[in-house]
């Protein structure tokens, strides 16, 4: 991925088909959920009480419920990218009349949301599908009221480190889109305009009893949008020859190992700079965000 536009070649095409895919599953992928819980375990970062928290990619996200634990009585924004993921959102925000009074309400939307409006952004392990990442954080930076906060997961480099050595050990195009080593998300966060990112990851190994199990459960949490896939259907003497290399890979007790690199990150919109040398120039949002927060400063 070339670090200076921070863009990355992916086919934008198949990620919006593995979105559409994801949404025929009432539930999120099982690795969406764990990772969000262990995202949720760093929530106490936070020291604000956000009044409206956007919640990025809400049902791939598969953050809901403990976004309700943490902050019951916040105003909670879900953001879909895609109109059957916005469906599956609405569907699940629709609560029977008997749990209408308990907690704050769900607004899912598809357009985008206020400028300036929101005082936390959590965008649960769907970085990874984005071309140009820069313009997204610019996005979410503009989402954010100043001083509002930003949590987010994604995938690493050395997810399926496994997986990748097998196709180049074959002569095969890789079997999925490079992903963004964290080092150039903090730079890029920096350069979008946040203030003080923290960056930090961890490896998760997950372990299946066959081929065809751990091929289903990818096909689950994504697809291969590498512009440098296989190009058109592969033949079911490749596939067979795909599930006895990896068969090959299995542990003593007949298990495939494949690892994760998660990558979490946070980092918080600052008040706007002024220069001296140029007029300054701050948004009504901004400037109400910066006379409150004086103001409670004072009392």
């Amino acid at each position: 991925m070339p670090a200076a536009t921070g863009t990355r070649a992916i086919d934008e095409t198949l990620v919006r088909a593995a979105l559409r895919r994801m949404a025929r599953n009432p539930q999120p992928p099982w690795l969406h959920a764990e990772v969000a819980r262990r995202m949720a375990e760093r929530l106490p970062v936070v020291r604000l009480a956000p009044s409206t928290l956007l919640d990025w990619w809400g049902h791939t996200g598969a953050s809901g419920d403990l976004l309700r634990a943490a902050y019951p009585k916040a105003r909670r924004v879900v953001f879909e990218p895609d109109g059957a993921l916005l469906a599956r959102s609405r569907e699940a925000a629709q609560r029977p009349w008997w749990t209408a009074r308990r907690g704050a309400a769900v607004e899912v939307r598809g357009d985008e949301p206020q400028a300036g409006t929101a005082q936390l952004l959590w965008a649960n392990m769907m970085l990874h599908a984005i071309a140009d990442l820069p313009a997204l954080l610019e996005r979410w930076q503009r989402a954010l009221a100043v001083g509002g906060f930003l949590m987010f997961s994604t995938l690493g480099p050395d997810t399926l480190r496994e997986l990748h050595a097998l196709y180049r050990r074959l002569g095969w195009p890789a079997p999925g889109a490079a992903f963004v080593d964290m080092h150039d998300l903090g730079d890029m966060l920096i350069d979008a305009g946040f203030a003080d990112p923290v960056m930090d990851q961890e490896r998760l190994t997950l372990t299946w009893d066959g081929p065809q199990a751990l091929l289903a459960e990818l096909r689950q949490l994504g697809a291969n949008a590498s512009p440098a896939r296989f190009a058109g259907l592969r033949t079911p003497r490749w596939r067979a020859r795909l599930h006895e290399s990896l068969a090959a890979l299995a542990a003593a007790d007949g298990r495939i190992a494949m690892s994760f690199e998660v990558v979490y990150g946070h980092a918080f919109k600052a008040a706007p700079r002024v220069r001296s040398d140029a007029p300054t120039k701050v948004s009504v949002q901004d400037m109400r965000a910066m006379l409150k927060s004086a103001r409670q400063g004072h009392r």
